[in-house]
């Protein structure tokens, strides 16, 4: 077996649909993979080969991440395929192994994907992130929200005409939001050229508050307004999306949005009894770890102090002081108080296990769990991009 690195161009993508799609797929099923593999060029791709042969395959597409007030270059792993003839002989391990590696080398901080078995990416240091849902109401619900006289204005125009402002949106919620991630532009400006979705934008004092990039669908009778996103930088912009929405409630029998982990949509309106359910894509929830500890110097923390040690990691494994007194974390060498894996360690940087957690779960060893609670208080992050 032998590890190659390749174009995204080069990539064979008969392992690919195998994996991730019905197969085989037909001429222009395969040509729609590839008009989509040609926004990947500035992923890493790795293969593994037996006899000269492409048999599996794992990528990573290099976004950025906000984490708690910072922003670090983020692997996204994603498009991790082996053939079914080489499956559980380790050439999916190696894979990873080695693409987290050159990530790392590469100068990327963090890493996220969507697993397709969490329990196997566990074993690689990545801890659970909170999982996207959906709110689905009917647009009626919103009716208390037509009258409301608000201070800005919203407007409506294909994605194509209007992706400045929806990227523009994006790049400011990557600087403000704890978790938020963005695709390179050479991704993400898929959404524009295929120019099938409509855009709402929300302003007010000349600057965009909200944007939504959303399609009108119809199942048979039923009309369903179905957004992919619903972005706003403070509560007036999500009113003034939500107001929009509103007007559809002769048009509409639904509206889904998506709905990130610390929002509650129940609160949106009166009359909103619309349910709330789990996303269902992807089958897990978003997962991340840690690829370089001394990368995240700087980092807004708490005051807390505390001597760790991560073990049985190749990446981040050794044995660190943790220094929060001035607000920011500063790392240097130190004797170590606690112990943690990769994954606890993960849980605590990305705010979503306590002390206590990684403690019940096995995932570290945690005497005094106040100065670690003091330096990593508790957060929620929302990753939005998907891949």
């Amino acid at each position: 077996m032998g590890i190659r690195r390749i174009s995204a161009d080069q990539t064979d993508l008969r392992t690919i649909e195998y994996a991730f799609s019905h197969s085989p797929l037909p001429a222009d099923g395969r040509a729609k993979w590839q008009e989509a593999m040609s926004y990947n060029s500035d992923s890493v791709v790795l293969i593994s080969e037996e006899n000269g042969v492409s048999v599996a395959e794992a990528s990573a597409v290099p976004l950025r991440q906000n984490i708690r007030g910072s922003v670090y270059p983020m692997a996204g792993i994603a498009g991790v395929a082996a053939q079914p003839q080489v499956r559980r002989r380790g050439y999916v391990r190696e894979l990873l192994t080695e693409l987290l590696g050159q990530m790392r080398d590469e100068g990327h901080a963090v890493s996220v994907l969507y697993p397709f078995r969490a329990s196997f990416y566990a074993k690689f240091g990545y801890v659970g992130l909170p999982k996207p849902r959906w709110a689905r109401f009917d647009p009626s619900g919103l009716s208390d929200l037509r009258a409301l006289e608000l201070d800005g204005e919203t407007e409506w125009q294909q994605i194509g005409a209007g992706y400045p402002l929806y990227r523009g949106l994006n790049e400011r919620l990557l600087a403000q939001r704890h978790g938020f991630a963005v695709f390179p532009e050479s991704r993400d400006v898929r959404i524009r050229d295929r120019d099938e979705h409509w855009l709402l934008t929300a302003k007010s004092g000349g600057e965009v508050v909200g944007a939504s990039a959303y399609r009108i669908d119809r199942d048979g009778s039923k009309a369903i307004l179905h957004a992919d996103s619903l972005l706003y930088s403070n509560p007036l912009g999500r009113s003034l999306l939500l107001q929009f929405f509103a007007m559809h409630a002769d048009h509409m029998q639904e509206i889904a949005v998506p709905v990130a982990p610390d929002e509650f949509p129940e609160l949106w309106a009166t009359d909103l009894t619309g349910r709330i359910e789990v996303k269902p894509l992807a089958g897990h929830a978003p997962m991340g770890r840690v690829l370089s500890v001394e990368a995240l110097q700087g980092m807004a923390v708490g005051p807390g102090r505390v001597g760790v040690e991560i073990v049985d990691d190749p990446f981040i494994g050794g044995k660190y002081m943790l220094d929060g007194t001035s607000g920011r974390l500063a790392v240097t060498s130190g004797d170590p108080e606690v112990t943690l894996t990769s994954a606890g360690f993960a849980g605590l940087v990305y705010g979503v296990l306590s002390p206590a957690d990684i403690v019940l779960r096995g995932l570290g060893t945690v005497p005094d769990p106040t100065g670690l609670a003091t330096l990593f208080p508790r957060q929620i992050p929302y990753v939005f991009a998907e891949f």
